[in-house]
């Protein structure tokens, strides 16, 4: 399991600022959360496995409806504007208060949002994105190839939800997609007769709430979920619908009147995959500032402690799982050390746990990697998005630990006032869909998790991306090497490039290699992330190079320049592969988007992170492959790495499976408290 994300406590939550709205059914809607016994999780693999057989079925029904929207389109495109206005208020008025849509209803919206867009913004959506939009309405994850317009294609869905007076939550990965997002769609919103709301990084609490009020709200999977801790925090444990209405009839000030979201209704995720899969790893933690646990010279004591420990004799660090396990001889040691030192090295517990944090902050957590240091402090760089996160922490000392180790001032210690899990979170919502660029091995994983069928969308034309066979090299230097040689031919060319890397440290190292080969570039990463969006809307200009990690890999439209497609578009070099083929994909997906040329290349080497703790170290995967003889040699250290990502997806797997169950268990266990977070 990750280590968990802490948020900061609110010191008081503003109430919402009033906006036109449906008056509520309920005073905070939510779905009673899932509890399945065996029996129910073996009936819902079975049906899961039998949805994904009619998959094709869903397919079809929705390529009807986009065709039959689009049969409207000559009829639709000879409305003036005041006709169109009067149609859009009529169709709200026959969706208004719909729990389900019918297929006719779906049509008729569609073809509406479909010429309000036109004329407001110059897009009218294509027929494979009102199927993406279908399936959303229908509770399920479209997958739709990276390029085909998935934000586009959420606001049919997001527009048909709030005209029937559903407020809507459109979650991304990070807050430039959110505001970029929110921002490129408002237009077609408000001539719809909705408002927008977007949920940023240090947004005022009167803000956040106004925000949540709107029909639409752009936000971060991450920001809503702590939203909605902390409405759990305010509403405290006796919380049933009919107190809280009979509370706000008889008191100005009552709780419904500090709440941030009215609710969880619908929810369309963007970038489904890397939200309820890859992120669903870490726990989300509310805490509250609870002075400094442990004094500087307790720290200092266990880093030192940490330092004379030696592996494997006295711990073993088991780097898949991301945590550190002391051996019998390294208890003992740890015990002898600290014999003389005081209370605070007395209990077992405690000073193992210091000596653990300690060796972790050391081995496990390296800057530029894990985090990087902004104006003297320790910012979390987001393993999944490559972006940095300023509110956040890591919990149980190993903050302390790390900014120790760094020579920072000292954060006060946090303790935990609520606690969630993105399966819990997200299983509430009344209604949850999904789009995603792909769903490569976790197709199953959404429907025992979330109860979220699959279906695949056809791509608008035809792909014409090249994908060119994978390089291995037997070590870093040769990689970079080959990676520089490559980049500078294509360089020569015109042709854009992008390189994509797994860490701001792998990208300092290829700006390094870069410049000593006089290659002119831009590096985009956490360390950078102020100016990711001049920096992406020039990566696709002629012999443009752009060193990126995965920020650039999830999200991001690169467009073509003048002259650039008849040099073979965008060309995207791969040099470290990601925890999960899905993340390189996504990769890969930056180039040849709607039909546009484009190539992908992996030039790799055996010192990539993932085989380390393999089961076969480089050194002897470097002498088999001198054995094989070089064609079969690079096949077999292309395989052997992607065993090594096989392995780390299964183990991802294991690590989401096993937070579930005690996510669970906590519940079982705190049932008679009432909500266990």
């Amino acid at each position: 399991m990750s280590e968990p994300l802490i948020a900061l406590a609110p010191s008081q939550i503003a109430p919402a600022e009033a906006a036109w709205r449906l008056p509520q059914a309920r005073a905070y809607t939510e779905r009673k959360p899932l509890k399945p016994d065996r029996l129910d999780q073996a009936v819902a693999q079975v049906v899961g496995l039998v949805r994904a057989g009619l998959a094709g079925v869903s397919a079809r029904r929705y390529g009807r409806i986009a065709h039959d929207a689009l049969a409207q389109a000559q009829a639709i495109d000879a409305l003036s504007d005041a006709t169109l206005r009067e149609r859009v208020r009529g169709l709200a008025g026959r969706l208004r208060g719909c729990t389900t849509f019918r297929d006719a209803d779906i049509t008729d919206a569609f073809a509406l949002i479909r010429e309000v867009s036109g004329r407001v913004s110059g897009q009218r959506h294509y027929g494979v994105q009102m199927m993406g939009a279908a399936a959303l309405l229908d509770g399920r994850i479209a997958q739709m190839a990276t390029g085909e317009g998935k934000t586009l294609t959420a606001t049919l869905a997001a527009g048909t939800a709030a005209l029937a007076g559903l407020p809507v939550h459109v979650v991304t990965v990070n807050d430039y997609l959110a505001e970029r997002d929110a921002e490129l769609m408002r237009p077609l919103y408000a001539a719809l007769g909705l408002t927008v709301g977007v949920i940023k990084e240090k947004q005022e609490l009167a803000e956040r709430a106004q925000a949540y009020s709107c029909n639409i709200t752009y936000c971060t999977n991450k920001d809503l979920a702590f939203d909605y801790l902390r409405d759990r925090i305010a509403l405290g444990q006796r919380a049933s619908d009919v107190r809280l209405k009979l509370e706000s009839l008889y008191t100005a000030v009552n709780r419904l009147g500090q709440l941030r979201l009215r609710g969880l209704y619908f929810a369309i995720v963007d970038e489904a995959d890397s939200v309820l899969i890859d992120e669903a790893r870490t726990p989300l933690i509310i805490s509250a500032q609870a002075g400094s646990q442990f004094a500087d010279d307790v720290l200092s004591r266990a880093m030192e402690i940490a330092k004379t420990l030696a592996s494997p004799r006295d711990y073993a660090i088991e780097a898949s799982e991301h945590r550190v396990v002391f051996t019998e001889a390294g208890r003992a040691r740890i015990a002898d050390l600290v014999s003389g030192d005081g209370a605070a090295w007395r209990g077992r517990v405690v000073r193992e746990g210091l000596v653990r944090q300690a060796l972790s902050a050391l081995h496990l957590f390296h800057r530029d990697e894990h985090y990087i240091l902004r104006d003297g402090k320790i910012v979390i760089v987001d393993a999944n998005t490559g972006r940095v996160m300023p509110d956040r922490t890591w919990s149980d000392g190993l903050h302390q630990m790390v900014e120790h180790k760094e020579g920072c001032a000292l954060s006060s210690a946090r303790t935990t006032l609520a606690r969630m899990t993105y399966q819990r979170f997200f299983r509430r919502y009344a209604r949850l869909s999904g789009m995603t660029g792909t769903t490569r091995g976790v197709a199953a994983e959404f429907w025992t998790v979330y109860r979220l069928p699959v279906v695949r969308i056809p791509t608008h034309r035809p792909l014409k991306r090249a994908h060119l066979p994978d390089e291995m090299l037997t070590d870093e230097a040769e990689k970079w090497k080959r990676v520089t040689q490559r980049i500078a031919e294509l360089h020569a060319r015109g042709c854009p490039v992008l390189v994509g890397t797994r860490s701001v440290g792998a990208s300092a190292r290829a700006s390094a290699y870069l410049t000593g080969a006089g290659l002119p570039h831009t590096v985009l990463s956490a360390a950078q992330d102020n100016a990711e969006a001049s920096i992406v809307s020039e990566a696709g200009q002629l012999g443009r190079i752009t060193v990126a990690t995965n920020m650039a890999g999830r999200g991001t439209d690169i467009k073509l320049g003048p002259g650039v497609a008849e040099r073979g578009g965008l060309h995207v070099i791969m040099v470290e592969r990601q925890d999960a083929r899905r993340i390189d994909d996504q990769l890969a997906g930056r180039s040849g988007r709607q039909g546009e040329p484009g190539c992908f290349q992996a030039i790799l080497s055996l010192d990539d992170p993932l085989l380390a703790g393999g089961l076969i170290k480089s050194g002897a995967a470097r002498r088999i492959m001198a054995l094989l003889g070089h064609e079969r040699g690079q096949a077999f250290g292309c395989r052997l790495l992607r065993f090594a990502q096989f392995r780390t997806e299964r183990l991802h797997a294991r690590m989401r499976a096993d937070l579930l169950r005690s996510d669970q268990m906590q519940d079982r266990i705190l049932a008679f408290a009432g909500h266990s977070e």
